[in-house]
C-alpha cells in the first residue's frame, strides 16, 4: 500500500488521474460530495476549506511589502538554514524547472527561488515572497496544508482547492524547532507534473529533517521554565502559570490546547473554525470567551492578532508527540493517560486528538512489545482495538495467547457489522459534523 500523503502511487497515469480529480473537484465545489479517487488527506483539507467558506476562485494576497519582508526574513528562525535549503534543493529545482519555497508557520511565503521561467509563471499565479498561502487563505496547497496539519503532504493538480493552481504540483514538509517542537514553517518544492512522484515527497521530507538537524547545532541555551498545560485524559485541563495551578473550564481548556499546539498563533477566524461546530457562530462569541479567559489568567492570558500564548506554554500532548517522533515509545506511553480532552467536540481538538492517538497506536503496534501492547489494550482507548489485540497475541509466548485471541474473536464478532476495523474505538469519542 502506498503512502497516503503521496499524490500519485507508483504506476498511476497522470493524465487519467488529472481528469478524475477535476471531476471530483467539480463535484465537491458543486454539492460538497467527495468522490473517488480523492485521498483522505485532501478530502479533509477540502472540508476545512468549505468550513472556512473559501471560494475555488480564491487568489493570494501579498501581505508583506518588500521592506517589511526583508526585515522579517532576516530575523526568522529559518533564515540560518536557507543556505542548506539552497544546497540541497537548488540543483534539483533548476534541473526539473521547479521552485524552492519556504513559508513561515502562518503560511506566508518568505523565499521563492528557482528556474527563471517557472518563477515568471509563479509570479502570475501570486506564488511570490510576501504572499499568504495558508490553507485558510488559499485552500489546499502543499506549504499551506503542511503547516495547517503539521505533516508532510504532496498536492497534485486538481487536488488544489483553488482552480488557478490546478496546473501545478507541490510537495512540502513542516520544519520544527528541534528543542521545543514549535512549528517554524515549511519547505516546499513546486512545479509541474514531474513532481507527481513519491520520491518528491520523500526528498522534501529529508530536506526538512536535515534543516532540523542543522538547527539543533545552532540552538541557543534553553529559556526559563515555561507554563505547562495538562490536557490528556481529562475533560478540563490544568494550567500551571506564574506559580498558580488552575483548572480551566471546557471551552477555555480547548482554547489553551489549540494555542499550545499552534505556537505561531491563530487568527480569530482560524480559532473560531477550530472551536465551534456551528459555522454560523459570531466572532463576538469567541471574543467573549477570550475576555473571560483574560479575566481568569491576568498577565498570562492569550495575546491577540494573532491569538497566541503570552509566554511559552508546554503541553503534555506536545511532549508525547515529540517522544513518539524520537522513537521513545515507552516514555510516550508512560505519559499518555488518555486522549486529549476526550469530551470535546471542537473540530480542531477532535482532529488533534485523533492524530495523537493514531500516532501512539501505530508506534505501539509497530514496536510489537508485549508489555507496551498490554498497557495499550488495558486502557479504555485500546480495549476495543482488534488490531492491537492481534499484535499482542502475536507478541505473547504461545501459552499466554489464548486470552488475547479470544478477545480478538469477540471483537471481530461484535464489530463485524460496523464500518471499519476501529469503529468501536471511534464511537467512544465525539465527532464534529462532516469530519
Amino acid at each position: 500500500m502506498g503512502d497516503p500523503s503521496v499524490a500519485l502511487p507508483g504506476g498511476a497515469d497522470p493524465a487519467a488521474r488529472t481528469r478524475e480529480l477535476r471531476r471530483a473537484h467539480a463535484a465537491f465545489t458543486r454539492d460538497g460530495r467527495v468522490d473517488a479517487p480523492v485521498r483522505a488527506v485532501i478530502a479533509r483539507s477540502w472540508r476545512r476549506c468549505a468550513r472556512a467558506r473559501l471560494s475555488p476562485e480564491c487568489a493570494p494576497r501579498v501581505e508583506l511589502a518588500e521592506a517589511e519582508l526583508r526585515s522579517y526574513r532576516e530575523e526568522h528562525p529559518l533564515a540560518p538554514v536557507m543556505p542548506l535549503f539552497r544546497d540541497l534543493v537548488g540543483a534539483f529545482a533548476a534541473h526539473g524547472a521547479h521552485l524552492l519555497a519556504v513559508c513561515d508557520a502562518r503560511g506566508s511565503l518568505l523565499w521563492v527561488e528557482g528556474e527563471p521561467g517557472t518563477l515568471r509563471r509563479a509570479e502570475g499565479l501570486g506564488f511570490v515572497p510576501g504572499a499568504r498561502w495558508a490553507e485558510s487563505a488559499m485552500g489546499t496547497n502543499a506549504p499551506g496544508t503542511a503547516v495547517a496539519t503539521g505533516e508532510p503532504v504532496q498536492v497534485f493538480g486538481a487536488e488544489h482547492f483553488s482552480r488557478r493552481v490546478h496546473p501545478w504540483t507541490c510537495a512540502a514538509a513542516p520544519v520544527r524547532d528541534p528543542r521545543t517542537g514549535r512549528l517554524l514553517g515549511a519547505v516546499d518544492i513546486t512545479g509541474g507534473d514531474g513532481l507527481a512522484h513519491p520520491h518528491s515527497l520523500g526528498f522534501v521530507r529529508a530536506v526538512a529533517r536535515a534543516a532540523e538537524a542543522q538547527l539543533t547545532l545552532l540552538a541557543p541555551e534553553p529559556p526559563a521554565a515555561a507554563d505547562t498545560l495538562t490536557a490528556l485524559g481529562q475533560d478540563e485541563a490544568l494550567l500551571v502559570t506564574a506559580g498558580r495551578t488552575l483548572r480551566l473550564g471546557r471551552r477555555h481548556s480547548e482554547i489553551m490546547a489549540l494555542l499550545a499546539h499552534h505556537r505561531e498563533g491563530l487568527s480569530g477566524e482560524e480559532l473560531t473554525i477550530a472551536l465551534y461546530e456551528d459555522e454560523s457562530v459570531s466572532p463576538v462569541t469567541l471574543r467573549a470567551e477570550i475576555s473571560r479567559l483574560r479575566a481568569l489568567l491576568g498577565p498570562s492570558a492569550p495575546l491577540s492578532r494573532p491569538y497566541r500564548t503570552a509566554a511559552p506554554l508546554e503541553a503534555d500532548f506536545t511532549a508525547v508527540t515529540r517522544q513518539l517522533a524520537a522513537g521513545a515509545v515507552s516514555a510516550a506511553l508512560h505519559h499518555y493517560p488518555g486522549p486529549l480532552l476526550p469530551a470535546s467536540t471542537a473540530p480542531g481538538i477532535v482532529r488533534l486528538r485523533r492524530r495523537i492517538e493514531d500516532q501512539a497506536r501505530a508506534a505501539v503496534i509497530a514496536r510489537a512489545d508485549a508489555g507496551l501492547l498490554t498497557d495499550w489494550v488495558c486502557g479504555p482507548w485500546g480495549a476495543d482495538d482488534p488490531e492491537a489485540w492481534r499484535a499482542l497475541a502475536a507478541a505473547l509466548p504461545p501459552e499466554r495467547r489464548p486470552a488475547a485471541l479470544a478477545r480478538v474473536h469477540a471483537l471481530d464478532r461484535e464489530l463485524g457489522t460496523r464500518p471499519g476495523p476501529r469503529a468501536g474505538t471511534r464511537a467512544t469519542y465525539p465527532q464534529p459534523a462532516g469530519s
